[in-house]
């Protein structure tokens, strides 16, 4: 029977013991010359520790953490939303395991009829606990919005009866919408003695508006234009070959009797006028008269806007034979796309010569009016918007509008 020898070795340095030393036992790692395997470990007798010198890993050797010093929660403090039910006394408890040998195999689990049901819920009755009822999901703790949700408005009017800073200062014409957006992000808007700095503000629609001194003078240099339009010309974009009107605004035909450029005590074309200019209404390519360009948005609201009351007046020249009554539903009594047009002022100036006076911009209606009651026109001017006159400003000239002169 041959021998066996056993070699016992234990680690000379304590702070390099392994984890199974500083927990008190040194494993014996035994060796056989014929290749059996190792023997049980055996435990040894734990080192007394020297007076004075703090054990290695314990809670007095280690530097003092952030986390250590964590004040313990008291139990007088109020409840929170949070917190979970106090555990119940008939709960039943799991009872500890004892420690596994090494190299055991795992013990088997419980089959789910051998498991113990948990003790019925509070006010819960036998019958009801013996049953067979289905456990409810566990809820979700529910997350806290970062912000509150806004206050409820009067269900009186929408919107509690506010209304867009922007909108109202159109509305008002002091400035076009797009000219507020501006005005408000540059901090030149006051509502009630308060700055508007914020886009999509709403005020009371009885809110007093005011524009910054910065606003005023901007719109002070805004131009508006008189231009004659010859025909040939379109009064928007190019089409068909066809020139747009606003080629004709260059300096060179400048009417030398214009009244003085915004911002200037001079007649004298500024580069600046043309940014942002455009046609407030139009004039048939056959057309000729007046046209107005303008910088401003109010202006051009209160010319082509939907409930734009300015008159335009007309000189027309006429062809063919007038049906019985024709006038009298020139003047009012016609519609066109199947909506009746607005009343009119029709008279005859000669033979051949009628004056329109129109307080509406249908695309080519005086000449559609007039097919209606048996005329062809042949010729077409327009002398006057709102106060705005034509005048003597010669054909393919323009000049600004005066500072009395209004639509």
């Amino acid at each position: 029977m041959s021998k066996r020898t056993l070699r016992l070795s234990a680690p000379r340095d304590p702070e390099a013991a392994s984890p199974a030393r500083k927990a008190g036992v040194r494993m014996v790692k035994a060796r056989t010359r014929n290749g059996d395997g190792p023997a049980a470990p055996v435990p040894a007798t734990p080192r007394k520790p020297r007076e004075g010198v703090p054990r290695t890993g314990s809670a007095e050797g280690r530097p003092r953490r952030e986390g250590d010093a964590r004040p313990r929660r008291s139990d007088d403090r109020p409840p929170r939303g949070n917190d979970r039910p106090p555990r119940s006394d008939d709960r039943p408890r799991r009872e500890p395991t004892a420690a596994r040998p090494w190299g055991a195999p795992a013990p088997a689990a419980p089959s789910v009829a051998a498991r113990p049901r948990s003790a019925p819920a509070r006010g819960r009755t036998e019958g009801a606990a013996a049953a067979d009822v289905p456990a409810s999901p566990r809820r979700r703790r529910e997350r806290v919005a970062d912000t509150a949700p806004p206050p409820a408005l009067p269900a009186s009017t929408p919107q509690g009866g506010l209304v867009r800073v922007s909108k109202l200062l159109s509305e008002r014409g002091l400035c076009s919408r797009r000219e507020a957006d501006e005005y408000i992000e540059k901090g030149w808007v006051w509502a009630d003695g308060e700055r508007v700095t914020q886009l999509g503000a709403r005020v009371a629609p009885t809110a007093e508006l005011r524009l910054d001194r910065g606003a005023r003078a901007v719109r002070a240099r805004l131009a508006t234009i008189l231009l004659h339009k010859p025909v040939g010309y379109v009064s928007g974009q190019p089409e068909d070959d066809h020139p747009p009107a606003m080629a004709l605004i260059r300096p060179e035909n400048l009417w030398e009797v214009s009244p003085p450029a915004p911002g200037s005590e001079a007649a004298r074309f500024d580069p600046a006028h043309l940014r942002g200019l455009a046609p407030a209404g139009r004039l048939d390519i056959e057309s000729t008269g007046l046209l107005v360009f303008t910088q401003d948005g109010t202006v051009a609201r209160q010319l082509v806007g939907a409930d734009s009351a300015v008159g335009k007046e007309y000189l027309v020249r006429v062809e063919g034979e007038m049906i019985e009554g024709g006038l009298d539903l020139l003047n009012h009594g016609l519609e066109l796309d199947g909506q009746p047009l607005r009343p009119a002022r029709v008279e005859w100036l000669n033979d051949d010569q009628l004056r329109f006076v129109l307080h509406e911009g249908r695309k080519r209606q005086i000449r559609r009016m007039c097919e209606l009651v048996g005329l062809r026109v042949s010729g077409l001017k327009r002398v006057r918007i709102g106060n705005a006159m034509l005048g003597d400003l010669p054909v393919g000239r323009w000049r600004y509008l005066s500072a009395d002169e209004t639509f």
